[in-house]
């Protein structure tokens, strides 16, 4: 079977506290990226069973065979449950560490795939344990509709948001962000209005009000994607904020946004939303 793994944004991130156990709660809006796919090809063949033959082209990961999110997947449900010899191929397009969930995205869809596999495929629901077993953001991914996560991201409550009509602009300067430098110097504290009830108001309010915590540490450290923040807004942008932890930037626009020459070194994806 062929499927297409989606990238994702953030609408808010709100760093809530520090756990004892090291992680961060935050509460964010997980929203899906239409268009912006990579492509993994997953095969159930003759062969010796709980074994895979994992190929990858496309943008480069920097990590050995073994620590790819996908081989990771099916070295968990071989384990748990027994699989027979696996074929998967991963065509990666989504940028690496942008803040655009495209590993945790490889991770739930194979984890999707490799399921119908078994004797006794999992429901969705039980699925989602295995999901945060690979990764905070994996969860999201199995259902793949927009959801508000709180604690690491892995509860989520669905949310009806319609954004028919609109436009979005990612654009990823190719600056690497790390999770942990994000968080490093962050001030965790709940907001006053939570998300749920900012994305209610209409998109032209969300600026000031709906933010991206991560943007007060990586700002200041990185000031070129602060200024492609400021590059969509005197685009017309009716709302802009850096996705994650970085470094995507995007932009909500009412209609198709024309690619400004100031980002032709960039990577930017457009697409309705």
């Amino acid at each position: 079977m062929i499927l297409f793994p989606n990238a994702k944004v953030n609408l808010g991130l709100n760093i809530v506290r520090k756990r004892p156990d090291g992680y961060h709660d935050i509460e964010t809006l997980f929203y899906p990226v239409k268009g912006l796919c990579d492509i993994l090809e997953v095969v159930a063949t003759d062969g010796e069973v709980n074994t895979i033959e994992f190929t990858q082209t496309g943008i480069g990961i920097d990590c050995d065979t073994e620590n790819n999110l996908c081989v990771k997947t099916f070295r968990l449900l071989a384990q748990r449950y027994g699989m027979p010899h696996v074929r998967m191929h991963l065509h990666k397009l989504i940028p690496m560490g942008a803040g655009l969930g495209g590993g945790s995205a490889d991770a739930a869809f194979a984890l999707r795939a490799l399921n119908t596999f078994l004797n006794k495929p999992l429901s969705p629901e039980n699925l989602l344990p295995l999901a945060l077993e690979l990764g905070s953001d994996c969860p999201f991914f199995v259902h793949n509709t927009p959801a508000i996560g709180r604690g690491r991201g892995e509860q989520l409550e669905p949310i009806s948001i319609n954004l028919t009509g609109y436009w979005i602009l990612l654009v990823n300067p190719g600056i690497h962000v790390s999770t942990r430098e994000a968080y490093e110097g962050s001030n965790p504290k709940p907001w006053e209005n939570p998300i749920g009830n900012i994305v209610n108001l209409p998109v032209n309010d969300w600026p000031n009000r709906l933010v991206n915590d991560f943007e007060k540490t990586v700002f200041p450290k990185y000031p070129l994607i602060e200024r492609v923040k400021e590059e969509l807004y005197s685009m017309g942008a009716v709302y802009a904020s850096m996705s994650g932890s970085g470094s995507t930037v995007f932009g909500i626009f009412k209609s198709k946004p024309a690619i400004p020459d100031a980002f032709n070194e960039y990577f930017t994806h457009t697409s309705e939303m």
